[in-house]
């Protein structure tokens, strides 16, 4: 069993354009520079960590149409408000979104960076609305109200220009190749728990009772081969457990799976589908 407390940490993407890319999640997204080291940009909200993290990778090939990897990564806000100034921001930069959802435990809007990274923003309903169907969390697909959305906002609100400090990634949605691979090495190695399963190739887990940090499907990647390595896209992205000591019984749970590789960060594990997680303890 995973402990309770662990939960998605940054996402690593390879970019062609990392300038472009940077201006991008400021501008639309609401994210900051917070931190450069050498060429890599790490993106966060003010006064808080950073969530994203770009590499440039100029000379990269993109990753082809079918291939493992990210569907997309999820930008998690407190409140409904700040749900609300992001749709604001997004339409005042003039950008589309693909997307907008009422998924009973969240409402999310979703887009599109510059390079075809997939972005969900969303806000959580507080936990004690979650219901469940015959012990499955409940989960769904419907339109979401946009209007009511914008509606939590003042006349001429002149709330924070970027995202709030509280800003976390809520969770990482991928591209696998195989359910059933993919879940004996996220519920049946790491120890996640399945929280949904009904969706059509689909698998959704989680730590804490959380509805999902991880997010599974096949619905263009059935059978797929991971991207050349170093194409543009996903490099990792982190799951971070309460201490080392946890973290070093999810790598040991891992066994010779995946190929955990212990770094200075943390040991980096590759699932059946070659997407890569760090398993980070918190604080390091």
């Amino acid at each position: 069993m995973i402990p309770p407390e662990t939960h998605i940490g940054n996402v690593r993407l390879r970019v062609a354009d990392i300038d472009d890319l940077a201006a991008f999640y400021e501008r639309v997204i609401g994210l900051r520079a917070v931190e450069r080291d050498g060429e890599l940009v790490r993106l966060g909200p003010e006064g808080g960590e950073p969530l994203i993290e770009l590499v440039p990778a100029p000379g990269a090939p993109r990753a082809p149409s079918f291939s493992t990897g990210l569907f997309h990564l999820a930008v998690l806000v407190p409140e409904r408000v700040e749900l609300a100034r992001s749709l604001q921001r997004v339409a005042g930069a003039g950008w589309r979104l693909t997307g907008a959802s009422d998924h009973l435990v969240s409402e999310a809007l979703y887009l599109q960076d510059p390079e075809g990274n997939g972005i969900e923003i969303y806000r959580d309903r507080p936990r004690g609305q979650w219901n469940r169907d015959n012990g499955e969390l409940r989960m769904a697909t419907l339109p979401l109200d946009l209007q009511g959305v914008l509606g939590e906002l003042d006349s001429g609100d002149e709330g924070p220009n970027g995202m709030p400090a509280a800003t976390t990634i809520g969770h990482v949605h991928l591209q696998v190749a195989d359910i059933p691979a993919a879940e004996g090495f996220y519920n049946g190695a790491l120890g996640l728990d399945v929280m949904v399963r009904s969706y059509p190739g689909a698998l959704f887990l989680g730590a804490g009772g959380y509805h999902h940090h991880l997010g599974l499907n096949t619905w263009q990647s059935a059978g797929a081969p991971p991207p050349p390595e170093g194409a543009l896209g996903l490099d990792r992205y982190e799951l971070v457990l309460p201490d080392t000591a946890s973290r070093d019984a999810a790598a040991e749970r891992l066994g010779e799976s995946g190929d955990p590789v212990r770094l200075d960060e943390g040991v980096l594990a590759t699932d059946p589908s070659g997407n890569r997680v760090l398993l980070r303890g918190a604080g390091r």
